[in-house]
């Protein structure tokens, strides 16, 4: 029999499916203890809309793998960040189009900081790899995402924010 973490690492995200939870750095550990499965995953950020259907997925993954009544449960310290993503993540979004993100922007000490400018880094282009591009939407198909366009070959496409 494959071990529950195996079959919650094969999980996907419900707004970036060429992405596994494990992918994405929100998988964050699986215990099995006398037949009972606990997991525990965190959200990109607070009230993540996608947090019921990655449950609802992870629980009826295991349960098909035979593992019934799989309880999942939400972590919030500490936070997720941008530089969970593993490196086959980063290179499953660019194959798909999506930017990644750069290194997380890190805070001596305190709060994070909310930028509300435009993003400061050079994001590349996913398509031609150029480094000329400019942000024409903050928010895209998700809130994690902007909208960018590249300069040199005019394609728009998606980039995950920095967190």
């Amino acid at each position: 029999m494959v071990t529950a973490r195996a079959v919650a690492e094969t999980v996907t995200d419900p707004e970036l499916p060429q992405l596994t939870l494990a992918d994405l750095g929100v998988l964050r550990d699986v215990a099995e203890d006398a037949g009972r499965v606990t997991v525990w995953i965190t959200p990109t950020y607070t009230g993540c809309p996608a947090m019921d259907a990655m449950r609802d997925d992870l629980v009826h993954r295991l349960a098909a793998a035979g593992y019934p009544g799989a309880d999942v449960r939400v972590v919030l310290s500490p936070p997720w960040t941008t530089d969970w993503i593993t490196e086959a993540g980063r290179r499953k979004l660019a194959a798909a189009g999506i930017a990644p993100p750069g290194p997380a922007p890190r805070p001596a000490a305190g709060p994070v900081p909310l930028a509300l400018g435009p993003t400061r880094a050079a994001v590349r282009c996913p398509q031609c790899g150029s480094g000329d591009t400019e942000e024409l939407s903050r928010f895209g198909a998700t809130a994690c995402r902007a909208l960018r366009r590249c300069r040199a070959c005019g394609e728009p496409f998606d980039h995950v924010k920095e967190i």
